[in-house]
């Protein structure tokens, strides 16, 4: 499928969340997230003229923090995955609501930094993915010696995925990324 019915946020711009209004991020099911580098930074690994990724040392963090994610939340089930030079496609699948029937509000955008560990609650789809831009941002800070500096943008895509067609669409699309980064427009 084209690139903009699968992530239609690559077309436009957008400054106000991309969540979906009074969703439920915590129920169970499956979710595609995209996460970008910082500037969009060539900085996870190289393309090589084959469509075959070669992760550098930042991308070998990604990839370890994104399998560690299933280990330290036994509530989450990973899909398919792929690191691209300046970011990153994964499933994740939510198995059990962590809120046992209690409504709980989607995060509508990322909180500012003073409020980023007060307002995202444990088991929404949000909670999942700062827990993986913090390891992987603490990791790489570490790596290069420079605190707080920044990895990530600021938010990230999602996408609901809500049929098997979808979710094929979505595995497909993540298979076959790295061989399609000449035509994508972020491509340096």
């Amino acid at each position: 499928p084209p690139r903009s019915t699968l992530f239609p946020y690559t077309t436009l711009f957008r400054s106000r969340s991309a969540r979906l209004k009074d969703y439920d991020y915590a129920q169970e099911g499956a979710y595609v997230v995209t996460v970008c580098t910082f500037q969009r930074a060539c900085t996870l690994g190289e393309i090589n003229d084959d469509g075959v990724m070669t992760l550098s040392a930042w991308g070998n963090i990604v990839w370890d923090e994104w399998l560690n994610t299933s280990i330290v939340r036994p509530y989450v089930d990973l899909d398919a995955f792929v690191v691209i030079p300046n970011h990153f496609h994964g499933i994740v699948v939510i198995t059990e609501s962590q809120h046992n029937g209690r409504p709980v509000r989607a995060q509508r955008a990322a909180p500012l930094r003073s409020e980023t560990f007060a307002r995202v609650e444990p088991g929404l789809l949000g909670a999942i993915v700062r827990g993986f831009k913090s390891n992987v941002t603490k990791r790489i800070n570490e790596l290069r010696q420079t605190p707080q500096a920044p990895v990530w943008q600021r938010n990230y895509y999602d996408n609901i995925i809500r049929s098997d067609t979808m979710l094929n669409q979505f595995r497909f699309y993540i298979e076959h990324n790295p061989a399609q980064w000449a035509a994508d427009r972020y491509h340096a």
